[in-house]
């Protein structure tokens, strides 16, 4: 973990449109505790993807600060990385929203004001990123469940409330058909870590995952069957190939797609945590 992060720097608050509908008084109270603590601080209410990426991309030297969940974490990472600004600056988050287990896990506190004042006088975390060919990142962990995944992916972030609710309901009732077809048990995968063959087409596969690591590398495993044993390993390249396969990325589920290949960027982004005490 890096230095302290300066007191009194200049930040960019991005306030996602979900947070302020479904939990304002959060909102208002992580507002309050910036605004008493930052040397500058500004303030954007996005509407639409265009408007929160240019309001990013145009920050300047200020620090970015999310006010929502995962999802809006992830976006934001995403566009940063995208305009290869992403080491500029320490990324921020305060949770607010149920889907919110990625950014406490990556160890911002659970509390909004907590959270609020670890942007002010936390310290900073260097972590690494997955990256697929496609342009695609993971923060935190990517699957291939046995069978097609159940989709748990949110609406558009910039969608009315209650039709991202509708939305919600029908994603996580419903498996996701391949070809029209209902989900299989297994699915026949062929798996590659840094060159090295983990299982091919010939044998069916379990569950597949990939997570990023100490020193630069990502944990990847594979279990054949269920109840085996998992084949475990690190590398810094993935690729992951075979007929029509989903996976799910963080909180949201991508394919089908018949190949991918991940490549683990060390220390690519860095993020505002709590300072350990001692």
């Amino acid at each position: 973990m890096s230095a302290h992060v300066p007191a009194g720097q200049s930040l960019l608050v991005v306030v996602d449109p979900a947070a302020r509908a479904t939990d304002g008084e959060s909102v208002r109270i992580a507002k309050d505790v910036l605004c008493a603590g930052a040397a500058s601080l500004k303030i954007v209410l996005p509407e639409t993807a265009a408007e929160a990426e240019h309001a990013l991309v145009h920050r300047g030297r200020r620090h970015p600060v999310v006010l929502g969940d995962d999802a809006a974490l992830l976006r934001t990472v995403r566009i940063l990385h995208r305009d290869r600004s992403l080491r500029e600056a320490p990324v921020s988050v305060v949770p607010i929203g149920p889907r919110s287990t990625l950014a406490r896990a990556l160890g911002v506190p659970d509390q909004v004001p907590a959270a609020a004042r670890a942007v002010l006088d936390g310290a900073e975390r260097e972590l690494d990123l997955l990256v697929d060919d496609s342009g695609g990142i993971v923060l935190g962990a990517l699957s291939i469940p046995c069978g097609n995944p159940v989709a748990h992916t949110a609406a558009h972030w910039w969608t009315p409330v209650e039709k991202t609710a509708r939305s919600l309901v029908r994603t996580l009732t419903a498996p996701i058909p391949v070809n029209g077809q209902p989900p299989q048990r297994q699915q026949r995968l062929r798996v590659e870590a840094d060159g090295v063959l983990l299982a091919d087409l010939d044998q069916p596969v379990h569950e597949v995952s990939v997570r990023t690591a100490p020193a630069g590398f990502a944990e990847v495993s594979v279990r054949r069957a269920e109840g085996d044993a998992q084949v475990r390993t690190r590398a810094r390249t993935v690729t992951v190939s075979g007929r029509d396969f989903r996976y799910r990325a963080d909180s949201a589920v991508t394919g089908p797609v018949r190949t991918r290949t991940w490549t683990v960027e060390p220390s690519a982004w860095r993020l505002t945590v709590p300072r350990v005490t001692r």
